[in-house]
């Protein structure tokens, strides 16, 4: 029987890759850790090197706490099963009346992982509405398989590489997936999806949360994640650990490095560096 969610909701997952919305947090406290999180845009990004780039829960603990929620990581397990790891996260965030969007990709095309038993978590911190460019999934789409994509390096691109299928979407089977604070969304690494830019007077803020299963390994260098969820048996990673403190001189350094490393792997052989 699933911890958290309903037999249909598992057996939609499966079939159409996508699931949504599950509230994780209220409203008040999405409103607190955004606050937080634009802090450090604004005031602190000296601390940690210049950039909020890759797994910054590893620094912040208001974010840790969402990487590791309760009820977030029950409907992971549902999904995914009882051992996992966070192997990655980072915010896809829009500012308010921008061009930035991102196109129609597969999430497992760069990331070099054993197999695409992967769900990502997208976790609201503002509104995310059609409006402000809510990410859109095409059903059923993981099916395909992995398809193959092509680089554009497009400037108002989010994506690491401008990546896009190369395949025709058809956009009228388009799923919005829209969002309150506090909400997320979960969807497979296999699905096809993008979204558009941001046309409201705020900003789209969403943390995005890569969950794998532990006998997952990664096939491009050593790696690392945290344990969130039950045992290790494999040690296919480095297990990267909580922040002791926020902003914390070890904390940081495990940033850091993990940056470092998630970078080597997420640019290998690309013609641009956005790390």
């Amino acid at each position: 029987m699933p911890k958290l969610l309903s037999s249909s909701d598992v057996a939609q997952y499966e079939r159409d890759g996508y699931l949504f919305p599950l509230r994780i947090m209220s409203t008040e406290d999405a409103a607190r850790v955004r606050a937080e999180v634009e802090d450090v845009e604004q005031n602190r990004l000296d601390d940690i090197g210049g950039k909020l780039r890759h797994k910054p829960h590893l620094f912040l603990k208001s974010l840790d706490a969402i990487v590791r929620n309760e009820k977030l990581l029950d409907a992971v397990e549902d999904l995914i099963g009882p051992n996992i790891l966070c192997w990655a996260a980072a915010f896809f965030t829009k500012e308010a009346n921008d061009p930035a969007f991102v196109s129609w990709h597969q999430d497992a095309t760069y990331w070099g992982l054993s197999e695409p038993d992967v769900l990502t978590a997208w976790v609201a911190l503002s509104p995310a509405s059609i409006e402000s460019g809510a990410m859109k999934v095409v059903p059923a789409s993981q099916a395909a398989g992995q398809l193959p994509h092509v680089e554009t390096y497009q400037d108002n691109n989010l994506l690491t590489r401008g990546q896009e299928v190369q395949v025709d979407v058809d956009e009228s089977t388009a799923v919005d997936m829209t969002l309150e604070p506090g909400e997320a969304s979960f969807h497979h690494v296999r699905l096809v999806h993008g979204s558009g830019p941001n046309q409201t007077d705020d900003r789209r803020i969403g943390y995005a949360i890569r969950y794998i299963p532990t006998r997952v390994h990664q096939l491009l260098a050593r790696d690392s994640a945290m344990l969130v969820r039950g045992r290790d048996e494999y040690g296919h990673f480095e297990l990267e650990q909580s922040p002791d403190a926020d902003f914390s001189p070890q904390s940081i350094r495990n940033y850091l490095d993990a940056n470092e490393r998630h970078n080597a792997i997420l640019y290998q052989d690309a013609e641009q560096n956005r790390g």
